[in-house]
């Protein structure tokens, strides 16, 4: 977790000044969505991205 939590603040939002709140929120969202669940490699999925692993379970 320590590993995820320095690789957000580093990638998502290291010197980042958000005017508001829902800014903020939105570029967590999009760094979960767009980073973490589509190119991060998961080794409890045999180092597959989340992505890739549903989409082999649907096909």
């Amino acid at each position: 977790m320590a590993s995820c939590n320095h690789s957000f603040k580093v990638t998502a939002v290291h010197g980042e000044r958000f005017k508001t709140r829902s800014d903020a929120k939105h570029q967590v969202f999009e760094y979960i969505e767009a980073h973490y669940n589509r190119k991060r490699l998961h080794s409890k999925l045999g180092y597959v991205s989340l992505e890739m692993f549903e989409a082999k379970r649907v096909a």
